[in-house]
């Protein structure tokens, strides 16, 4: 399949913007307070009559990939909150440990729309041991037809106010 140049260009510097942390960055931790942009919408296209853009809702996998060859890690909290930074639903009402290599999933329905194109996860998880730090992202998507959108984002570590 050949892409337009047009195509190529935005597709590569999409990429470059939004690559997730290097392999060398890994640094064994006991835990950690991760932060997870998440999208239930997107504004596209012109302004309509009303002023705003058109709206797309979408919805999000969140994928907590424990990347230790051996240490279980345990998720003690992932909190959904919405543009205004309102909390909206503790995903993660009890810990969950993941296996070494294991994936703990989150899913938010396509139709929830409170959260916001600014809402956001703040993951929080803990090891006994020094662990590989998980790696953490959001796959969004909206498949309608011949219409769809998918894009990633990424968790990164924040300070935790514990």
């Amino acid at each position: 399949m050949k892409l337009s140049p047009l195509f190529s260009c935005l597709l590569a510097a999409t990429l470059l913007a939004a690559s997730p942390a290097r392999a060398d960055d890994i640094t064994p931790s006991k835990g950690q307070t991760l932060y997870l942009p998440i999208y239930s919408h997107l504004w596209h296209g012109d302004l309509k009559s009303d002023g705003m853009p058109f709206k797309s809702l979408v919805s999000a996998l969140v994928s907590v990939r424990n990347t230790d060859l051996k240490t279980p890690i345990r998720v003690t909290s992932a909190r959904y909150y919405d543009t205004n930074g309102k909390l909206l639903q503790e995903f993660v009402p009890t810990p969950k440990t993941i296996p070494a290599m294991g994936t703990h999933e989150l899913y938010v329905e396509r139709k929830e729309s409170a959260g916001g194109s600014g809402a956001n996860f703040v993951v929080q998880w803990e090891s006994a041991a020094s662990a590989n730090p998980p790696v953490v992202e959001a796959l969004h998507a909206d498949i309608q037809g011949n219409r769809t959108i998918t894009f990633l984002t990424w968790g990164r570590p924040i300070r935790s106010e514990k």
